[in-house]
């Protein structure tokens, strides 16, 4: 059962460093920015090494699963999201959604990452609707509702609020810099 979606998935079994790392090099070339790589491997030591690699290219390693033998790695390319420029006027910090989250006041978190970010972590009861789809699932939000957007830097996010102002929705944030810092609770799924 698969339960992450992934883009491309990477067969990378049975191969001993560093053929994993040149193999997920070659892939991540072929994605485009933003999309997820599942790298199979049953090497070991492939976890620390694909993780480290990430981390030094600026791409983001989401987590890994273990399947028996097969190590699943997750991964996604950077998309320049870190340097983007911000555009939609309301704006809310990571340290004041946790002020709001602890007052128990009626919010609504709708966290826009790719289904694979959410999984491995995200803010306790948010509402997963990633970016490309939210065009077609706004019915599920309700306008009136006070909506806190998040991604990982506050750039999809950012778009996600301005298209949600465009649809009507009034009471709209964008929360920065999002879980790149986030601080306060989360949950992941336990594989």
């Amino acid at each position: 059962m698969e339960i992450i979606k992934s883009n491309v998935t990477l067969d990378a079994k049975g191969l001993a460093c560093p053929m994993p790392i040149v193999k997920t090099k070659k892939a991540m070339t072929q994605l485009e920015a933003g999309q997820v790589l599942e790298v199979q491997a049953t090497d070991k030591g492939s976890k620390p090494d694909i993780k480290a690699w990430a981390e030094s290219t600026g791409h983001q390693y989401l987590g890994t699963i273990e399947e028996g033998e097969v190590l699943k790695h997750y991964l996604r390319k950077a998309s320049g999201e870190e340097t983007a420029e911000t555009k939609h006027p309301h704006i809310i910090s990571n340290d004041d959604l946790q002020s709001k989250l602890a007052s128990n006041e009626e919010i609504v978190i709708l966290d826009v990452r790719e289904e694979a970010e959410y999984v491995f972590n995200h803010i306790p009861n948010s509402i997963s609707i990633p970016l490309g789809k939210l065009e077609s699932r706004l019915n599920e939000l309700n306008k009136e509702d006070q909506i806190f957007v998040v991604c990982r830097t506050g750039s999809r996010s950012d778009l996600a609020a301005q298209k949600l102002t465009a649809n009507g929705f009034t009471k709209v944030s964008n929360v920065v810099p999002g879980m790149s810092k986030w601080s306060g609770d989360t949950v992941s799924l336990n594989l």
